[in-house]
This record gives C-alpha cells, structure tokens and sequence, in this order.
C-alpha cells in the first residue's frame, strides 16, 4: 500500500495524518488488517465477532472532520499517490427508510387525501426544478453569446488592423492576453472558493446518485460557481463546453429545492419538510440531472435515459413519468425565453443550449454499402477515445501529484488559456485556406492574406464558440474546408481538449469531443467524396455527425442515452440505427483498451463506487469473508456516558449501531433487535432524551421525526454536544427510535448475493448475523467497493485515510 500523506480530492479538502502520528501506510483497514494482509481472506475467530464497546473503522463521519481546525503544515512537493486505492474519508448516503416506531406512527396519522397532497408536491417540486434549471441555461447562455461575441469582435478588429500595417504580434498577445485574464478570474473562485465546482460535475452527481456523500456537491455556493465558472471558461476560449456543467447545475437546483431551505443562506422556508431524507432528495436530484441534459441539448427523453442509464442506482416508474415532466419543463423554458430573446416571441426554435441543426433526409439518407462504413468510423471513435482517457489519466495522475496547490491550479489554467490562443493564431496565420464569403454563415470571417471577398476557412473553428464551430462542420456545404485544415485543426484540438480537461475550472467535455469527431468525421467524408468521385451520398456533413458520435461515444462510453440525445439534437430519427451503431461499437471497442472518461475519475478519487454488478469471479468470497468485524453494538437500554463514549471515540467512526438485547444469565449477547444510526443518536442526545437510572419507569420525552428533519442534512457533530457527569449516569431507552427490521444476511451468503441486496435497496449497513441471530459483522458500501475485477482476475483494493 502506497505511503499516502494526503491527496487533493473533490471535497476541496486537504486531510492531515491522524493525531497520535499515523500516516497512510500504518493506517488501519477496514477489518482490523495490516498492509501486508491487503490481498488474503481474513480468518476470523468466533470469539472477536462482537466485542461491545470496541469500534473498528466502518465509515468516516464527515461533519467532525469538517469543523476541525487544520494547522498550519509544510505543503509536500509531491503527494505519492496509488490508484489501487479506496478512501475511507467518504461518508455514504443512506437510502433505506428508518422504519422505527416514530416513522410507522407519522405514516399511519397521514390519510389518503394526505398522500395525494404529498403527491402533488412532488409534481410542483419537479416543475420548479424544470423551470429554475432551464432559466440559469438561458443566463449562461446569453451572457456567454454576449461576452464571447465582444471578444471575438476585438480580435478580429484588431487583426484586420495589424494585418495591413504589420506587427501581428500585438494581436496574438492581446488574443492570448484576453484568454489568460478571463480563464484566470474562472479558475481563482473555483481552485479558493469551492474545488468541487471543478470539471464538468458528472462525475460527482454519478456517485452522489449511486449513494456517496460529496461533500458540498449540491450547495447553493457550488451552484454560483459553477455557472459563473462555466461562463468564464467558454469565454476565455478553452477547449470546453457549456453542456457538461448543467447536469451538474440541474442537480444543485434539485437538491435545494427539494429541502425548503438553504443551509448556506441559513434560510429554512419550513416547506417540504416531508421530503427531508435521502431517499426522496435522490430521486429529486435524479430529475435535475435530467433537467440539465434536457436543457443543454433540447433532448427531454435523452435527458430521461442519462439519468437512468448514467446515475440513479434506484429507478420506478413513477419516477420517470416525475423526471420526465422535469425535463419536458426545462427545455420549453429554455425554448420560450430564448425566443423572446432573439426576438421570435412566437417561434419555439431553440429547445436546447446546441441544436445541431436540421439533416434533411432526402439528401443526406444512408445506404445498405454505408453500414461497415459506419462499423468502421465507430472503431476509429473507441480507439481514439481510449486514446484521449489513457493521456488524460496520466495527466490527472501528474496533477494530483504535482499541481495540488490551489496557486498552482490557477497558473496551469492560465498556461492552457494562453497557450490555446496561441495555437489557434499560428495555425490561422499558417493557413492559406481561403473560401468565398458570399453565402457563408461564418459570424466572424476573418480575412488575414486571404483576397477581397475571401475568408480565413481555419479562423471560423477558432473564432467561434465550440457549440457553433460544432454546427458549421455539419452543415456547411461541401468545398468549404481544405483537407490539410480539418487534419491539423483535429490533431491540435485533440490535444488541447485532453490537456483542458481536469483543469480546476468548470467545463464540460461533450462538446469538445463532439468537435474533434465532427473534425475528422468531415475530413473521413471528404476522403470518400474523392475516392467514389463525388457520390451523392459521400455527404461530408453526415459523416461529421458519425465522427462526432463516434468520439464523444469512445470517450465517455454511452449508448443508449447519448443516441435518443444526438437524434433529438437533430431533429431527425433517419440516423437512429447508424449512430446507435457507431455508439456501441465504440463503447466495444474502447472498453477494451481502457475505462471511461468519468469512471476513471472517479477511480482516480479513490470513491467506493458500485457498479451495477459484483465482480463476476466474487462467488468464492462470503459475506463471513468481506465484513469489517468486531462491531460496536448498543444495547436497548443503554447508559448516556456509554453512547457518548462511543460517540466521541475518534479512532473509529460508526454510523451504524446494531441495537441487541443482553441476556444477564450469561455472558453472551442475545440476538440482533434493530439498528440505529450516529445521526440518530445525536439528535437523542441533543434532546436530552434519557432518564435517570433510579426512574426507569418514567417516560422519556417524545420526539417527533420534525426533530430529525430539522437536523438533517447536517447533524451536529458530538463535541458540540454537552453532557453533565450527572447526565453520563442516566440510561437511554433505543426502543423507539431504531429501525427494529434492518437488512440482515446470513455469514455464508456469498459476496455477489451481499452485492445485489446492498446495491438494489441502497443500503448503508448490512448487518450479518450467524445462526443464532447473533452479530458477528458489518457490512458497508466500503466492504463491497474493494473488490474488482482486474487484468488478472479479482483484486481487493487497499483502504486508506486519504
């Protein structure tokens, strides 16, 4: 196991070595287990099943990490880090309902014309998030259109200027000048403000779905920035999109919504309070993420099948008719203020922030021959893909080594913004591309050496926003690019685009790849126009569809969510079968060399993601064999001093507690009656809900669930919590307040059996009992994110507090 110090992560945070000195390599595992035992089956004895009161490392509580003060430290020049790697500083979110005794009353008061209430909260709920997430698509979108149409106007003026009378150089240092000053303003409030604001978002909401805490994923803070962050990136002329980011945006405003309140604005509007749990603040977040794709490419049903295909680890059918009608929302807002924008009060033309413009089938169909054409153009898609992850891999590896400081952050995204300013002028002042400007649709023609009435052909890639460099490729007539241009300007895009992506600014990568595709897709097509000496059907334009399938298919592997996305973003479902071809035989093939884009981020950030599936060769493990043991159980009346103790014990955080019920006769602890969790007990303890050990007989002060809603999501930590000695003596009733049916299994349930039932309920603890229904382990999200299929067979990844 690799001697982790620390490592920069997307919570922002930098984590010290824990007090008494212990640094990654002497840092416990999860069961107890040295590095050296990384990759054996632990055999473990009967006797060290349960012990009470002894704690082992289950799960990290964030919030006690969050109010520590870090002291002042020596920044290491590098930070040694291993992928084979998984981070126990992730906390889980906890998607099965508490069905205690507080929870099963609150149900049975709520009559049916309540649920229908709750029902239609939920509808209005959806709506909003639809109508919200479609407004801050609208401002992006026009503030960058405005922005970036300034800057792209200065540089043309002054080129022109300097073109006559000489000393280019100026213009290439205000074009890079520009880029540098823009990116910088961008990259400072993410890289110092809030880190996870960073990249394109996905990533995060992917496992955020799947059942991992982020922290400060969906804040409001994350939200300003990121739009802010997104609009500085476009103009500042990096090789990124604005489509990205708004799933990321979709899911925020999901999040906030559904709670009534903003913990960063300290503002509770006390409505939705129903809704304060994971499970429904996960589906709402399902609907934002569909929101935001609806949004960016006019696709409500693409947007749908992202969130199903992409995220959500839990999916009914009520829920996609909500999601649905989210996305439906998003997008006819976005249409309907765009219109009035643009001046067409009455002409719904402009569904998504890229609409890829209308193919007319009539000139543009496909034939029979097309189709190892199109198999052909899929395979060059995975390849390059594979290429594309492979160098961002190594390149984010160097980051998290080298560039982890925030200063450094800000100087490398200034370095890239100049540095692709200065790549676009060289190849402009390098091309004799030249095309006639009668006719053209270019916003920005360039003239440079070009004759009267001729324009720069390489300039419109430059001096565009990606999103309309995307639309040109498509749909400018044939003749309109050289050969030797859409060579060179794919080659240098293709680098720039990996080089941006996993710079600490926010940007997406879709419509980067969608250009460098739609680049050498052109170029595949121009190529087949010579060689069958201009068939009507060698269309370049098609082509640069296929290719931009193609690559965007090979680098982030989606299938069938990314073909519903680019066959509404055409407006034309004649394309359905060739780019669901070229999609999946993409995916095929780039799946062979290396992961996707996003998954290897996320591998990358050490996450304990679960895949849809355990491991195929996993049936030889049992749960005996994967559960962290000894656990640290409570009994069902317990002593305060002893649940405070527990509590406060920093060597190890649980936040599950199986709840037993001791058998004085004998020194063996009876069987498994319920669980409770950390939150749980806090809120009990901040309450004050005990009695005295001499007053057993008394009535503990009722709760309500109100109590623990208004907690969540951020409970207090237990050292803000003030306990008397007198109070340490008084005993806890944990009857009322566990989940008396929690999830167990048996110790001889193999691991993919453990997998499908953690995995389909979204489970935070698994109880494993024996037999005799006794505890004998714990099973956590930990526990079964360790395990992975490798190159050579099952592995078990190292734990670590990173």
């Amino acid at each position: 196991m690799a001697n982790v110090a620390k490592k920069v992560s997307w919570s922002g945070r930098d984590r010290d070595d824990d007090e008494d000195g212990r640094a990654g390599e002497t840092t416990p595992l999860l069961n107890g287990t040295g590095p050296g035992a990384a990759g054996s089956a632990r055999q473990l004895t009967p006797s060290s099943f349960l012990r009470i009161g002894q704690l082992s490392n289950v799960d990290l509580n964030e919030d006690i990490h969050e109010l520590e003060t870090e002291l002042p430290r020596q920044r290491p020049n590098e930070i040694p880090h291993n992928e084979k790697l998984l981070s126990l500083k992730y906390e889980s979110l906890d998607y099965d309902n508490s069905e205690n005794q507080l929870f099963l009353e609150e149900e049975r008061r709520i009559n049916h014309a309540a649920f229908r209430t709750v029902e239609i909260k939920r509808w209005v709920i959806c709506a909003m998030i639809g109508i919200l997430t479609g407004l801050v698509a609208c401002f992006i979108d026009i503030v960058v259109e405005n922005l970036a149409g300034l800057k792209y106007r200065v540089v043309k003026d002054n080129i022109d200027k300097f073109t006559a009378k000489g000393g280019l150089s100026f213009s290439l240092l205000l074009w890079a000048t520009l880029n540098a000053s823009v990116v910088m303003v961008g990259s400072v409030i993410v890289a110092f403000i809030e880190p996870v604001a960073a990249g394109s978002g996905i990533p995060q909401i992917k496992c955020y779905l799947n059942g991992v805490k982020i922290p400060h994923v969906v804040r409001l803070k994350t939200l300003v920035i990121k739009v802010c962050g997104v609009i500085l990136s476009v103009v500042g002329g990096l090789a990124v999109g604005k489509e990205g980011p708004m799933i990321h945006s979709g899911s925020v405003i999901a999040a906030g919504i559904s709670q009534g309140r903003s913990t960063s604005l300290k503002r509770d509007f006390k409505i939705f309070e129903y809704f304060r749990r994971d499970t429904e603040k996960r589906d709402f977040v399902s609907a934002g993420a569909a929101a935001g794709v609806s949004a960016a490419f006019g696709a409500p049903v693409g947007g749908v099948l992202f969130s199903l295909e992409e995220g959500a680890s839990f999916w009914n059918q009520f829920l996609t008719w909500r999601i649905f009608f989210a996305s439906m929302i998003s997008t006819f807002t976005l249409n309907s203020v765009l219109s009035v924008y643009h001046g067409n009060a009455w002409d719904l033309s402009s569904p998504g922030l890229i609409n890829f413009g209308r193919f007319d089938s009539e000139k543009m169909g496909y034939t029979i021959q097309e189709i190892p054409i199109f198999i052909f153009m899929g395979v060059v898609g995975g390849i390059l893909g594979a290429l594309f992850n492979a160098l961002n891999y190594w390149l984010t590896m160097f980051r998290i080594r080298y560039i982890h400081r925030p200063c450094l952050q800000v100087v490398e995204a200034m370095l890239v913004a100049a540095v692709t300013a200065t790549v676009g002028f060289v190849m402009i002042y390098c091309s004799r591309d030249c095309q006639p400007i009668q006719g053209s649709s270019v916003a920005y023609p360039l003239q440079l050496f070009c004759a009267d009435g001729e324009y720069n052909s390489m300039a419109t890639a430059f001096f565009n926003t990606p999103e309309k460099s995307v639309v040109n490729l498509f749909h400018d007539p044939p003749g309109s690019y050289n050969p030797m241009t859409l060579g060179m300007f794919t080659l240098m895009y293709f680098f720039l685009a990996c080089w941006t992506y996993g710079l600490t600014v926010s940007a997406g990568v879709f419509i980067p790849s969608l250009l460098i595709g739609a680049a050498w897709g052109r170029l595949f097509g121009i190529s087949l126009s010579y060689l069958t000496k201009g068939s009507i059907w060698a269309d370049p334009g098609k082509y640069a569809l296929m290719g931009a399938a193609a690559q965007l298919g090979g680098i982030v592997r989606m299938t069938l969510s990314l073909t519903v996305i680019m066959m509404e973003a055409t407006g034309n479902v004649t394309y359905g079968f060739p780019i669901m071809l070229v999609l999946m035989t993409a995916k095929i093939v780039g799946d062979y060399f290396v992961e996707g884009l996003y998954d290897m981020h996320i591998q990358l950030q050490s996450v304990p993601f679960l895949h849809w599936e355990a491991p195929v060769t996993s049936h030889s493990l049992t749960a005996r064999e994967v559960m962290s043991a000894p656990v640290t159980c409570l009994r069902r009346i317990e002593r305060v001093g002893t649940v405070v103790d527990i509590l406060s014990d920093t060597s190890s955080n649980h936040n599950g507690f199986p709840v037993v019920e001791s058998n004085p006769d004998t020194t063996q602890v009876a069987g498994l009656r319920g669980l409770i969790l950390r939150s749980q007990l806090i809120v009990l303890l901040k309450h004050k809900v005990f009695v005295e050990r001499a007053n057993l007989n008394l009535v503990q002060r009722r709760l309500k669930l109100k109590d623990f809603r208004d907690a969540y999501p951020r409970f207090p930590p237990i050292q803000s919590i003030h306990v008397s000695q007198d109070e340490r003596d008084c005993m806890i009733d944990l009857s009322e307040f566990m989940n008396p049916s929690p999830y167990t299994v048996p110790q001889e349930a193999s691991l993919p059996r453990v997998f499908k039932l953690f995995r389909a309920l979204g489970l935070r603890h698994l109880v494993v009992v024996d037999n005799r229904n006794e505890v004998v382990g714990m099973v956590t999200r930990k526990d079964l994110a360790r395990y992975r299929l490798g190159k050579e067979g099952l592995e078990e990844l190292s734990l670590a507090q990173t």
